[in-house]
């Protein structure tokens, strides 16, 4: 199974010709890729899978993505 996470691009940049981004997780930012995504602009969402944005998302559906992630953790963590 393959999981793709959504966060927002902070910053844009090339490295060795290649477009990348820095971005952020739920205050966690990382450099990704974004050879499959090049027209993806800084305040963008995208879905992230090992490194790559492999897609770019609408604000809403980000937030959409993010509710459910939230459900998840809470059911793991089950009642306090």
């Amino acid at each position: 199974m393959c999981l793709g996470i959504p966060g927002k691009v902070i910053e844009t940049f090339e490295r060795d010709a290649m477009p990348m981004a820095k971005v952020e997780f739920g205050g966690i930012v990382k450099e990704t890729c974004l050879a499959y995504t090049p027209e993806v602009q800084v305040g963008d969402y995208v879905i992230v899978h090992v490194g790559f944005a492999i897609s770019r998302i609408d604000e809403a559906e980000a937030q959409e993505i993010f509710s459910c992630l939230r459900e998840i953790e809470a059911a793991v963590e089950g009642p306090e």
